[in-house]
């Protein structure tokens, strides 16, 4: 009996660790939208009827289908889609020509370690699926994902399942013992000379799984840190070199 209680109880904690915290998503768009001057909020909805932020920001004077691409940009761990870095990619992207998504991706409690969001990588990538779908619909014939962190490895499981539904993917800061095996399309690796232990130390294994890929490329910025702080200028320029070799 006690095995049987023990087991149950084990379940139980598993299946509410995987759960997304839609309160907290909640309450950082309560926050976030009043305050948002550049682009407009638009909620887009998974299968199950939850709906998630995402902040549209179209290139000036374009319309509809017009600009470059359409980006998906997808922040890190435990953020939202207007988070420091992030707000920076989507303004200045879309300042370059290119019509960015920014979305929220699902989190947990803000003291969760990064393991336990594996359970949540699925909704994550249906996420994806939905933005991607939604800058289809609106006649965007190329998109491109750009993320960052914890967003990359979420966005590796999308790349690789949906090969034909992306041109390109802006892969920044990605650590988690991931490589590029399995991804076809285009990729920018983009980390900073400082950036956090993980990923540096695959940095090499990262490379080596993109050689002989077209248009595929390694870039490491010089005296950055994991968020590219005080580097943000050159973080954007790498991104928008990389999606101009696309066009």
């Amino acid at each position: 009996m006690r095995i049987f209680v023990t087991m149950v109880f084990l379940l139980v904690t598993q299946i509410t660790f995987a759960a997304a915290d839609y309160a907290r998503e909640k309450k950082w768009a309560e926050e976030i939208v009043p305050g948002i001057v550049i682009g407009d909020p638009v909620y887009l909805e998974l299968k199950q009827g939850h709906k998630f932020l995402a902040i549209l920001t179209q290139a000036p004077n374009a319309k509809k289908g017009v600009a470059k691409m359409g980006l998906v940009v997808i922040h890190g761990i435990g953020v939202h889609p207007d988070w420091n870095m992030i707000g920076t990619l989507r303004t200045r992207l879309a300042e370059k020509g290119y019509n960015t998504l920014s979305i929220q991706m699902p989190v947990l409690a803000n003291d969760a370690l990064p393991e336990a969001y594996q359970p949540l990588f699925p909704e994550a990538e249906e996420r994806i699926a939905v933005a991607v779908d939604f800058l289809h619909a609106r006649g965007y014939k190329k998109v491109a994902i750009v993320s960052h962190s914890m967003g990359s490895a979420m966005s590796r499981m999308y790349v690789v399942n949906n090969p034909f539904k992306v041109v390109a993917w802006a892969a920044l800061g990605m650590g988690h013992g991931y490589s590029y095996s399995g991804v076809r399309v285009p990729v920018l690796d983009l980390y900073g000379e400082h950036d956090l232990p993980p990923v540096l130390k695959m940095a090499k294994y990262r490379a080596v799984s993109l050689r002989g890929r077209p248009k595929s490329r390694q870039v490491s910025v010089r005296g950055s840190d994991h968020f590219f702080n005080n580097h943000e200028t050159e973080m954007v320029r790498e991104v928008k070199i990389f999606l101009d070799s696309i066009q």
